[in-house]
């Protein structure tokens, strides 16, 4: 396994979508490079088996004829990345797959989390399912608890984890004999197994594995032994993930050595995994492959950039075609273990990787006004206009326009027939048509660079947001940063982009091109071992750690051992993946070694014989988090070893040194920021070590690109690699008024603040609703309180909080000081709900009396205090019923974080006849300090900008950006105007719903065309409520800004400029503007689905979704819980409604099953679609879910929910989706229907059964479901 001074032929290739690149080194010790196409069929059947054939071919002088087996004699190894897993992942044509799954949960994996990927698109569409059918295993494992209060059968046994589980059903083996041989009769022959609490208890899928391969299934993956970590669903998904494509990958295994005599039996052959190690080829699966390709890139640039002498951070950038990869090196590799791929969720060790739609082939748009690249791709067919195969006009096409890009220099394999250049005039020729599209709306003469440009420039600052999100966002400075690029299009755009960043150094190494395939032959072989575990660290447990460590260390050094490595070439790392107690956040943790310093059991850490576990924990979670959590227990929720066999890589290149300047082949005209520049053009195999290019300059290679910008230089290092100084401006001056491009650029740069906020937000909190289900939003505002950006978090808080900042602004006024924070939830004070607590900080900047900035962020409590636990009560008559309420509250004052009188703050409803005061006060307080700190981060990224540009600057693009937002909305109200104008004969739309309770909500919309305007009038919308359905007025105008954004149908910025065409008529002490004291927690969550509703209705949109979020309540003085469930979505003009999928309002994700039966006392009993509750239609509605929860112990539940009495509306003849139920089975056999709102006391035994709402139907059904399924 060890690569060797070149006995024989070594070769590390990277087989991309695209292009298959070669690096192979030979007995002469010579390296060799390849690049070829991926796919040729005409020529070659498999690339990298071409790629080395002709390389052994040129080398020895022998021919090695492509129609007969190679002789493999003179190869010692082959290392390969390929993307075969991740395109048949993309593509969905992987192996036909079955599902075995615990009965009552068929859908599971459908539902997933329950939240759409993408806010905004109605059709709510996510990738397919990977499997084809579903077997429903009869089996039913649960975790003992202490409080448990059920007589569960006496068979139990303890876990892998230490966990005690009880057996309530064994599984049914000739039921499911049965079942996989109908599978099976369909030709399904992968199959992959996914029970509850598999992860612990492995007995059932063992048995499941064992008949389904005595059966004759060809590949069978058990969740219990492909990733056995907690959480059913993405441990679910990655099974599928494993059986989907791992016969891929072994028919593509087998077909490249087919190509070789003997199957390659003496050739170490080994491919790269998407955590960065590489692994035999007969260990290669599926689940591990998924980044196989890009993880090799990041380990050429960790290995050749990273220096351990100055420890200077490095930051990967490799943009390719369509896409570009952003990642972080430090002197150890960032592992994350939960990633979402192609719509899938997988549980398994990746290089955290980030990627942005921006490439070489991004499109270019001009859309209201804005600059848009992306996310659109022209691929490699047609790709650019510049290929010459009709096109679209990307940002290739742009820096061809611009001269970056030399024809001349480029292989001539575009057009039909790949025999012709790049095409410069065509390029020019498109370019010439956006700049008039351009000029036509702005009214102004740009020329083509000047357009170009500006595009390059939106492209630039899309990739620095991924950037930030991976520094900023974890805590690290952007600027003190290395910028390593690689990939074919990355070294046009690195000096731009390390300037924005802040960085000075760009290293571009020398096989920057090839650097995947070059990372492929720099990596080790890597071993893998982990195990789920349940104790707490503790003295008592940590025996028990250690054995664990110790035997799975042992068994990942005997694998390595047995592939060829000798012990001293082995490195163990031991981690522990450790949370804090009653947390979601799991840090995986290497031991802290001691070196010397002082014995860290004086500290009162618990030490392991590995090392200190603890104090590496805490640091990490300080460093990360900003503070620890004294006084709590930490987990272990895994036990993980990675062992690495050294490979031993010696080889190093060294040029001679220049003994003078550096000669140019050619000058070229290339356009930077403001004009042409003459350009000298340099091949980089003619410059030598020591050389210094000065920008602006073209430097070319026969893999890439480098553009040396003014102001900048590069040199030549002795290996031949690149390094480029960024010089760095002071200050940018720009003028106030409306520049376009740069009004694109601040948009950007505006949602990256807010983005930024929202990640130390998460990663701060505590609490599962921040953290897991993501119910919060973060925002920015001006200094008249006026929104800027709103990061789309939570459709129900979008221009939510402009109302609350406002409020304030009146009501502190001048006494809104620098070191204050204030806390708000009052619906009169811009408040939606009382559990969304709003903490709003002012920005202030040197020299500025006044705040110049407001950041703010919203986020959901589990518990506030008031009538029930959660404070969501079905029956609340006022807003004091309902828990804490805080007008305006100086949570923070002078810096000082006012916690005592916080602390009176949440208790005070306890004064209350039959409430509560706050029954989580630690959570509601750390959670407050991580919105606090969200804040912050806010603070420092607004200041950053204002010291770039200028605070006149910044302010004035705040206001062009919420200008160009209103200008958005008034083309879409113009053309809707219109619309109505044609079809109705008056441009006004009307329409009207009900609430279960008879309340009506009535909408008039009054469209001016000529103003792009639109007032809408909810006048004849029923009295305020006695019950809690009330929405405050923030509510309405976030259902409305929703709305507007969704019929947009594409990016605009989320300010209050969308709402300025806008005129909201809400008749006081109406359901929609009720008085100070009504009860509002309803009207938040379910009222505003409704008002989405009937303004959709009025537009003719869509169908109703299920018009409800299905709040679910339960607790008691020791514990709250509380979620909301999925339903169906409503169907529209061209698509169905997709089924088991939170909508409109809201987009919270469930809490996975295993999850919530660790920790609180339920069992789930089913979780699944309820088929046929969607509307019929031409377009289908989609489908309600079941949800049956079974009650271990007294608890009080609480149920707010709607569409139980009127169902949710079909269009255009589309049928109404069924209504949704709620019913509880009493223990002793009696059973109830709840209705929409409830709030009782359940016993041990009883069960809650919820059926959500379909979605409605739209158009006229066909004759049969079958047409209409096939329409």
């Amino acid at each position: 396994q060890v690569m060797s001074a070149f006995p024989k032929f070594q070769f590390a290739i990277d087989r991309g979508g695209t292009f298959t690149d070669v690096y192979a080194r030979c007995p002469s010790g010579r390296v060799r490079l390849m690049k070829l196409l991926s796919e040729d069929p005409a020529n070659y059947a498999d690339a990298p088996r071409e790629g080395i054939r002709r390389i052994l071919e040129q080398e020895t002088g022998r021919p090695f004829p492509a129609d007969k087996k190679m002789d493999a004699s003179e190869i010692e190894c082959i290392r390969m990345g390929t993307t075969v897993a991740t395109n048949a992942l993309l593509e969905r044509r992987g192996e036909p797959t079955a599902l075995v799954v615990t009965a009552g949960f068929r859908d599971l994996l459908y539902i997933g989390n329950q939240s759409r990927p993408n806010l905004f698109d109605l059709t709510c569409a996510q990738p397919e399912v990977l499997y084809d059918q579903v077997v429903e295993a009869e089996e039913r494992v649960v975790l003992c608890r202490s409080d448990c209060q059920l007589d569960l059968p006496s068979a139990r046994c303890q876990g892998t984890t230490g966990e005690t589980v009880s057996v309530v059903k064994p599984l049914n083996v000739p039921k499911l004999r049965a079942d996989l041989e109908r599978v099976l009769a369909k030709g399904i022959g992968s199959l992959a197994v996914a029970l509850l609490h598999s992860y612990t208890f492995q007995e059932h899928e063992r048995l499941v594995g064992e008949v389904a391969l005595e059966l004759g299934f060809r590949h069978v993956s058990l969740s219990s032994q492909v990733m056995p970590m907690v959480r059913v669903v993405p441990r679910g998904f990655t099974a599928c993930v494993d059986a989907y494509l791992t016969p891929c990958i072994k028919k593509y295994v087998e077909g490249f050595t087919r190509g070789f005599q003997e199957n390659l039996k003496d050739v170490a052959v080994l491919f790269m995994q998407s955590d960065g190690g590489l692994t035999p080829m007969h260990m290669f699966s599926g689940s591990r492959s998924i980044l196989s390709g890009p993880a090799g890139g990041v380990v050429g640039y960790a290995k050749t950039s990273y220096s351990p002498l100055d420890r200077v951070p490095v930051i990967g950038f490799d943009m390719g075609g369509t896409s570009t990869d952003v990642s972080r090196f430090d002197g150890h590799f960032d592992h994350t273990f939960e990633t979402t791929t192609a719509g899938v969720t997988i549980q398994a060790p990746q290089l955290d990787i980030s990627t942005v739609a921006a490439g070489g082939g991004s499109m270019l748009f001009f859309r209201s006004g804005l600059f848009v690249v992306g996310p659109e791709s022209a691929g490699a067919h047609p790709g650019p206009v510049c290929y010459r195969k009709g096109g679209p006009l990307t940002v290739t096409d742009a820096n061809v326009c611009l001269g970056r890009l030399l024809p001349d220099h480029f292989p001539k394999i575009f057009g039909k027939n790949e025999r012709e250049p790049l095409d410069k005039a065509a390029a020019m020729e498109a370019l010439r048509k956006l700049t008039a599209q351009v000029n036509s709306c702005l009214g102004g003469s740009m020329t083509p660079e000047q357009v170009a440009m500006g595009f390059v420039s939106v492209a630039n600052e899309s990739m620095c947001r991924p950037i930030r999100a991976l520094t900023q966002g974890k805590g690290h400075d952007s600027a003190n940063h290395v910028l390593a690029c690689f990939g074919g299009a990355g070294a046009q755009h690195a000096c731009a982009v390390a300037r924005a960043l802040g960085m000075t150094k760009v290293l571009i190494h020398r096989y920057a091109g090839i650097l995947s395939a070059y990372g492929m032959a720099l990596a080790d072989v890597v071993e893998e071992a982990q195990e789920p575990c349940a104790l707490l660290y503790t003295s008592g447990n940590i025996g028990q750690i250690d054995a664990r460590l110790k035997e799975l260390s042992e068994r990942c050094i005997d694998r390595l051992l047995d592939q060829g490595f000798k012990r001293e070439q082995i490195e163990v790392e031991p981690f522990l993946h450790m949370r804090y107690d009653r947390t979601d956040c799991a840090l995986m943790c290497p031991p802290e070694v001691s070196g010397g310093s002082p014995d860290p059991r004086a500290s009162g850490d618990v030490v392991s014989s590995f090392g200190n576990f603890q104090g590496s924990f805490q640091s990490r979670y300080k460093r990360e988090f900003g503070f620890v959590l004294r006084g709590r227990d930490i987990v272990v929720d895994d036990v993980r070893v990675r062992a690495v066999g050294r490979s031993c890589l010696t080889h190093s290149h060294q040029l001679p040194k220049a003994e003078g300047d550096p000669q140019p082949t050619e000058e070229t005209q290339c356009y930077f920021e403001d004009r042409y520049y003459t350009t000298p053009v340099f091949l980089l195999n003619k410059l030598l070590a020591g050389h210094v290019v000065q920008g602006p300059a073209i430097v070319i290679d026969d893999n890439c690109t480098i553009v040396v910008e003014p102001g900048c230089h590069a040199q030549v290092l002795e290996q031949g690699d690149v390094c480029i100084t960024v010089n760095q401006p002071a200050r940018e001056k720009i003028g106030l008024e409306l520049d376009a491009v740069r009004l694109s650029l601040f948009s950007h740069r505006f949602m990256s603040i807010a983005e930024q906020m929202g990640k130390i937000l998460q990663r701060t909190a505590i609490s599962t609703n921040i953290k897991e289900r993501l119910d919060f939003s973060c925002a920015l505002f001006g200094p008249d309180g006026g929104l800027v950006c709103n990061a789309p978090h939570i459709p129900v808080h979008l221009g939510a909080m402009q109302e609350a900042v406002q409020y304030q602004m009146k009501a502190i006024g001048d006494n809104i000081l620098p070191g204050d924070v204030i806390l708000s939830n009052h619906p009169q004070a811009g408040g939606s709900h009382l559990p969304d607590l709003t903490v709003i900080t002012p920005v202030f900047y040197p020299g500025e009396p006044r705040p110049v900035f407001f950041v703010a962020n919203r986020g959901h409590h589990a518990d506030i205090g008031g009538i029930s636990p959660g404070s969501m009560p079905a029956h609340s008559h006022s807003i004091l019923e309902e828990g804490a309420t805080f007008l305006s509250f100086k949570l923070v004052q002078a810096g000082v974080f006012q916690q005592e009188a916080l602390t009176e703050a949440l208790n005070a409803p306890a004064l209350l006849p039959n409430s509560s005061g706050t029954r989580n006060l630690r959570d509601n307080l750390a959670d407050l300090q991580a919105q606090i700190a969200a804040n912050n981060k806010g603070i420092q990224l607004v200041r950053e900008l204002i010291d770039h540009y200028g605070l006149a600057a910044v302010q004035a693009y705040m206001g062009h950006v919420q200008r160009n937002a209103e200008l958005a909305v008034r083309d879409l109200l113009r053309g809707v105007a219109a619309n109505a104008r044609e079809k109705l004969g008056r441009a006004q739309l009307e329409a009207w719903d009900c609430m279960d309770d008879g309340s009506r909500i009535c909408l008039r919309v009054q469209l001016k065309e000529d103003e792009g305007s639109a007032v809408f009038d909810f006048s004849g919308t029923g009295r305020e409520v006695y019950g809690n359905c009330n929405a405050p007025r923030a509510v309405t105008l976030s259902a409305i800004l929703y709305c507007l954004r969704c019929m947009v149908g594409h990016d605009i910025p989320l300010n209050q400029g969308c709402l300025a065409p806008v005129q909201v008529v809400l008749p006081r002490h109406s359901l929609l503007n009720p008085s100070a004291d009504a009860a509002v927690v309803g009207g938040n969550v379910l009222t505003s689905q409704r008002v989405v509703d009937v303004v959709f209705k009025a537009f003719g949109t869509c169908a109703a979704s299920q018009g409800c979020m299905n709040n679910i309540t339960f607790g008691d003085d020791s514990l709250g819980y509380y979620e909301t469930v999925a339903g169906g979505a409503g169907a529209g003009p061209d698509w169905h409604g997709r089924s088991g999928v939170h909508t409109h309002m809201t987009n919270t994700r469930i809490t996975d099953p295993e999850i919530l039966e660790r920790r609180y006392p339920v069992v789930l009993e089913q979780f699944q679609l309820k088929p046929g509750t969607g509307g019929a239609g031409l377009y289908r509605g989609g489908d309600g879910v079941v949800r049956q929860l079974l009650f271990r112990r007294p608890l009080q539940l609480s149920l707010l929910t709607e569409r139980r009495v009127f169902a949710p509306y079909g269009l255009q003849g589309g049928l109404p989706g069924s209504r949704g139920v709620n019913v509880l089975h009493f223990k002793n056999g009696r059973t109830v229907c709840l209705g929409s709102k409830a709030s009782v006391s359940v016993s041990p035994g009883d069960v809650l059964c919820v059926e959500t709402p379909g979605g409605g139907g739209y158009g006229i059904p066909l004759q049969s479901e079958e047409d209409s399924k096939q329409a």
